[in-house]
């Protein structure tokens, strides 16, 4: 499967290095959450377990939260019990907010990591989580002490990490330091996140570019909401400076209906395919299974 872009690379950027690995997480949970009819638990159920067969290195696949906040996915722990991932590759998260949708991930043994939204607005904090960004931070840190007690491994978004709708202060000296201090307690997984679409290849560039050298020993990924003409800068922005994590979903459905009112779509896990084949990069996708998994997007997605 090949997919076509209208994207002219920019002259100033420089030659990738062939074969390197590309890490695709696929955000089911991140397509769907936003859907205002009620996707019943078998098919989703079903689509999972056809992504669970692709050989994604993680599905973002659900979330521990208030069925009032997001009643899409109050029914999580049903399709958890419904995945076969007995003979998958792929790692699950599942997103939390709070002490107690933690405690509940975390009975979970075949969930792997638990994702929180660490959002440097205030703003959006307050509507995404219904906390300060003091409030915040200390939860994170008990968020962190579960997951180390039941062997999970927390994943800390940087929401609004390039830039917020709310006319909040931004700036990339801000996002580096919430990264630093939230590393020096022990996290070691981050993923940058262009919450409402709003990055642009300077600022993703510069980002990518003193964090990942600062910090080998963490991780640092792209979360990136995108419209269809800049996909491929914002994308090429973070790999040519570091990054190989990225997330996606399929035909780029979804967006946080927390942020505002007009979406802004995921980051198309296609065209992060079409990226990783453009220029020979390891991908590790089963692509037959991935087409199969389009077709179910088709009765979900409508």
């Amino acid at each position: 499967m090949r997919l076509e872009s209208t994207f002219v690379q920019p002259k100033s950027y420089e030659t990738l290095i062939k074969d390197r690995d590309i890490k695709i997480i696929e955000c089911p949970r991140d397509a769907m959450q936003g859907l205002h009819d009620f996707v019943s638990t078998p098919i989703k159920a079903k689509y999972i377990n056809k992504l669970l067969e692709v050989g994604f290195d993680t599905l973002d696949f659900g979330s521990f939260v208030s069925p009032k906040a997001i009643p899409q996915l109050r029914d999580t722990a049903e399709v958890l019990n419904l995945l076969d991932i007995d003979n998958s590759p792929t790692d699950l998260l599942a997103i939390v907010a709070n002490l107690r949708g933690a405690l509940n991930a975390s009975q979970f043994p075949q969930i792997k990591y638990l994702g929180y939204p660490f959002s440097i607005s205030e703003t959006f904090q307050l509507r995404n989580t219904n906390a300060t960004l003091e409030e915040s931070l200390e939860r994170v840190m008990d968020i962190y002490e579960i997951t180390l007690a039941h062997n999970k491994e927390l994943v800390i978004y940087i929401s609004m990490g390039f830039g917020n709708p709310y006319g909040d202060t931004w700036n990339t000296e801000i996002v580096e330091r919430w990264v630093h201090q939230l590393a020096s307690y022990g996290i070691e997984i981050f993923l940058l996140s262009d919450t409402v679409g709003v990055a642009k290849p300077e600022s993703i560039e510069y980002l990518f570019s003193e964090l990942i050298p600062e910090n080998p020993d963490l991780e640092i990924g792209g979360h990136f909401h995108t419209t269809i003409d800049t996909w491929e800068e914002k994308v090429h922005a973070a790999f040519a400076n570091g990054c190989t994590r990225f997330d996606g979903t399929i035909k780029g459905y979804g967006g946080c209906p927390m942020a505002q009112n007009d979406l802004v779509g995921n980051m198309p896990s296609e065209f992060l395919i079409q990226y990783a084949q453009k220029h020979n990069l390891n991908f590790n996708l089963d692509l037959n299974a991935y087409k199969e998994a389009m077709e179910i997007a088709k009765e979900i997605f409508v």
